[in-house]
């Protein structure tokens, strides 16, 4: 999402107290911020550092709203107008304050609500951001103490599309991994179910890799060494029953330019999820081609086009396959007798 066609409609910042092992508590704003550059500044940088991330879970919303009641907040403000966002953004910090209890070694943080629109979409961001100390330039040239809200380093942080969610999009919610167990409170806050199903992941991001060779306007052996090397990579992650970490894939796959891919991967039309063990079924396209017709079934690997025992013709349309087995060559002889 480009932070450059985005609107800012509601903005407000409330303080979540809390160290590790220690009691949470909440300190709210009375009004929204109003939108001025500081703010468009501050919500423009969340944006980006959000999507610049690569670790990132997708799901749905709980089917159970009394234990997770997030769509219920939602759709009494966004569908219903019964709450306006900044009793919207306070309901939320109760729900938020209620999952941090459950997790001891969770730290509180300044947290972030916006809402924004961008290309005819509506979303929710909502950031958990820590206080960093950096160093200015006071009067007189002396050297100062400067607070700053650490975006750079965030860990805690999610996205709720809404317009998908009106739509009923199932995987309307993102939200960053983080390290281990630290982001499960913030999912149980979102309400989200990211339950993954590995197949349809693992197809989605062979797709993802398709296009981006498409976009990218490959020369045949070019996008076939990429391939080849995702496949590599995808199948034994798959048969060592371990998840994909998709910064690994691209340095692997496409170690030329990483981020290339790392970014077409991570687009928001993808919604590709993080740490699912690939299917090893779904990865075969990557490595063969496979089509049928009313009267015949054809499968081979990519390799069989550059040794030329099998040859495209563009030009007429044709496909040639040469070396026939002696098995084939009689059977098709003797179709002819």
């Amino acid at each position: 999402m480009s932070t450059a066609d985005h609107v800012l409609r509601n903005f407000v910042v409330h303080h979540l107290i809390k160290a590790p092992q220690g009691p949470a508590s909440m300190q709210l704003r009375d009004a929204e911020i109003p939108v001025s550059p500081a703010a468009l500044q501050l919500v423009d940088q969340l944006v980006d550092r959000y999507s610049e991330r690569s670790g990132k879970g997708f799901g749905r919303f709980e089917d159970d709203e009394d234990s997770f009641p997030m769509p219920r907040l939602l759709r009494q403000h966004v569908v219903d107008g019964a709450i306006d966002f900044l009793m919207l953004s306070r309901l939320m910090m109760q729900q938020l304050l209620a999952s941090i209890e459950a997790e001891p070694l969770a730290a509180g943080g300044y947290v972030l609500i916006a809402r924004v629109e961008h290309a005819d979409n509506d979303y929710l961001f909502v950031a958990l951001a820590s206080e960093a100390l950096g160093t200015a330039i006071g009067d007189g040239l002396s050297i100062v103490d400067s607070p700053y809200l650490d975006l750079a380093n965030l860990r805690v942080a999610g996205r709720i599309d809404l317009s998908a969610w009106q739509r009923g999009v199932e995987r309307c919610i993102s939200f960053l991994k983080g390290r281990g167990d630290v982001a499960n409170y913030f999912k149980r806050f979102l309400g989200c179910n990211d339950v993954v199903i590995a197949l349809k992941e693992t197809q989605k991001l062979v797709q993802g890799l398709a296009e981006f060779a498409e976009r990218q306007a490959m020369p045949t052996e070019t996008r076939d060494a990429l391939f080849e090397r995702a496949h590599g990579y995808l199948d034994e992650r798959g048969d060592a029953g371990e998840p994909v970490s998709l910064d690994t894939l691209v340095e692997q796959a496409w170690p030329d330019a990483p981020g290339l891919l790392r970014e077409a991967l991570n687009d928001d039309e993808s919604r590709i999820a993080r740490d699912f063990v690939p299917d090893r079924r779904a990865i075969r396209p990557l490595t063969h081609f496979k089509a049928a017709a009313d009267h015949w079934k054809i499968e081979f690997d990519r390799n069989s086009l550059r040794s030329g025992q099998v040859i495209y013709d563009r030009d007429n349309g044709t496909l040639i396959l040469t070396e026939i087995p002696e098995g084939l060559r009689r059977a098709l002889l003797g179709d002819r007798e």
